[in-house]
């Protein structure tokens, strides 16, 4: 779901990872462990290998209408499967956050719309983005404006950069200019630092197979809406205590579920 518009508005906020911190909660076959909840990796890949089938046959059925044949890169979603841990870690962060909060959460967004938008109909994660969608808005609305650090304020300005939201080359000086007159950053980071110390209440552990948690971040620019990817908004505080996978393979999205996480 990287760089691609969809139809929600404003933008979304970040969230630092955290890899295992202890032994005891080092399941293979486990994506994340969030409190006393569980995400497995074969429920991310089956949301994922999804995902993918219905984009596929989505651009098969565009292309067959104008008589084309898509080339196979045309044919890969730009989805992968940390996308999809992602939003399910996030939502599960999001909605305690919420709950904490007593903000309410209103249907804004539908799986159908967004299934629609992406290329992938009738699917979860259609489902799970929309959720996320609807939360964001919500926590976006009932949370306070934060202020951005100097780190905080870098991380996001490199996440622009990336998708090409924001020119490269600017001084910190520069970036604090910018920003000051941007007030979506404030309201990210309030989202982001109200998800980070959710985040750090609970004994949250990642499988390094997933080597960051990041939530898809909206952005309106004069050329529509723009996503770009923040893994955490607060520098100053990101956690360190992370433990560092094997790189995968280039190319790949994916590696080997069977590895053993380390503790």
């Amino acid at each position: 779901m990287r760089a691609r518009r969809l139809l929600a508005a404003t933008s979304v906020a970040a969230l630092a990872a955290l890899s295992l911190a202890a032994c005891g909660r080092s399941a293979p076959d486990v994506a994340a462990y969030v409190g006393d909840r569980t995400y497995s990796v074969d429920r991310v890949d089956t949301i994922h290998d999804e995902a993918q089938a219905a984009y596929e046959a989505s651009v098969r059925a565009a292309a067959a209408q104008q008589g084309a044949t898509p080339s196979p890169e045309q044919l890969k979603l730009n989805v992968d499967r940390q996308d999809v841990l992602n939003l399910l870690v996030g939502i599960d962060l999001g909605k305690r956050v919420a709950e904490e909060k007593k903000i309410p959460v209103q249907d804004q967004l539908t799986a159908e719309q967004l299934g629609k938008e992406l290329g992938v109909p009738d699917t979860e994660y259609a489902t799970l983005a929309a959720e996320w969608y609807d939360l964001y808005l919500a926590l976006e609305r009932g949370l306070p404006p934060a202020e951005l650090t100097d780190g905080s304020r870098s991380d996001l300005y490199q996440a622009l950069v990336k998708v090409g939201v924001a020119p490269a080359g600017w001084s910190a000086e520069e970036q604090r200019k910018q920003f000051a007159e941007a007030e979506f950053t404030r309201q990210v980071s309030a989202v982001s630092v109200a998800l980070r110390d959710e985040v750090r209440k609970l004994d949250v552990t990642v499988n390094p197979r997933f080597p960051t948690l990041e939530i898809p971040a909206l952005l309106q620019t004069a050329n529509g809406l723009r996503q770009y990817d923040l893994p955490y908004v607060d520098g100053a505080d990101q956690v360190t205590d992370v433990s560092t996978p094997e790189p995968e393979p280039t190319g790949s999205d994916s590696a080997d579920p069977s590895a053993p996480v380390a503790p």
